[in-house]
């Protein structure tokens, strides 16, 4: 048997409306396929966060030009960006 579906993208799938049971009718069973599906949105999701790090001049650890407030601030972001795509990652079960 294979790997249980992640709860999350059961959820999601069962509010679309697909049948993941076993149906004897069609006898097909699409969890693999909405499965990979989930999980190509999610990482599409986490590219574009992530491309949303603030970049500039660096120099060792810190960008070149700002105050050490400003530096502070965006290193924040930075590591907010990077909690918050491993959130999505594990609320999804989805991995890099």
């Amino acid at each position: 048997m294979g790997k249980e579906m992640n709860k999350q993208i059961r959820l999601l799938a069962e509010k679309a409306g697909f049948n993941l049971h076993n149906d004897p009718i069609d006898g097909h069973n699409f969890n693999h396929e909405i499965e990979r599906l989930v999980n190509l949105i999610v990482n599409e999701c986490i590219d574009q966060v992530a491309g949303t790090k603030i970049v500039g001049q660096f120099s060792g650890d810190e960008i070149t030009g700002l105050s050490e407030s400003a530096d502070n601030k965006y290193k924040q972001w930075n590591n907010a960006l990077v909690i918050a795509t491993m959130n999505v990652r594990d609320h999804f079960g989805v991995e890099e």
